[in-house]
């Protein structure tokens, strides 16, 4: 391992007091769903930023990868590491916090398959994400979940790797497993689109 890994290893990216932070301003939030049923106003907001937290986090490991700057092998177990808090059982809150939460675990699903996915080269650069939408939503028909998040992941591979994901891609995609896992891509690809901070070569910000 080299000097410049070895000082990353003991990096935290994310941790699990990080998340439990976010879960304990979800509690005190009292966040009910409107009547539109749609989350509005600065308490959902919150499960907006707790995504992008995550989002962020992977991002920064990302860039180290791509810098050659820590191996694939201890980017990927960075990435399961987080995945791991994030994907944990949360104890129930509320009805309403608890069917957000759940709708952004299984988003985060979609991005940390993208994440993988990417480290792992396991996407074609030349594939077309329309057609892998088609073939993702297909999948999910068929009951192949396995397929439908694997192609799923080869999307956010791609957005990744600097394919444009446009709103207008996504706006015909009907609700179900491959929409929200499309939202946690989505989340990556706006997140890139934004400030590139993650890439500057610093320790993160303090813990919120």
């Amino acid at each position: 391992m080299s000097g410049t890994e070895g000082d990353v290893f003991h990096h935290d990216f994310y941790t699990a007091k990080r998340w439990n932070n976010w879960i304990e301003k979800v509690k005190e939030s009292g966040f009910k769903f409107e009547e539109s049923d749609e989350p509005q106003g600065k308490e959902g907001a919150i499960f907006v930023n707790m995504e992008d937290d995550i989002i962020l986090a992977c991002l920064k490991i990302i860039a180290k990868y791509d810098r050659e700057q820590i191996s694939q092998e201890n980017a990927m177990e960075y990435i399961a590491q987080i995945r791991d808090i994030a994907l944990a059982e949360i104890d129930p809150i509320s009805e309403d916090a608890d069917l957000m939460i759940v709708s952004l675990q299984t988003s985060l699903m979609g991005s940390f398959a993208a994440f993988e996915a990417y480290l792992a080269g396991d996407f074609d650069e030349n594939a077309n994400i329309e057609d892998l939408i088609k073939v993702a939503l297909e999948a999910e028909a068929s009951e192949d979940i396995e397929i439908a998040l694997g192609t799923v992941a080869e999307i956010g591979a791609l957005v990744l790797n600097g394919k444009e994901l446009s709103e207008k891609t996504l706006e015909d995609v009907p609700y179900g497993l491959v929409a929200e896992w499309l939202d946690g891509i989505d989340s990556i690809y706006a997140a890139m689109q934004g400030s590139d901070s993650y890439k500057d070569d610093e320790e993160d910000d303090e813990m919120i």
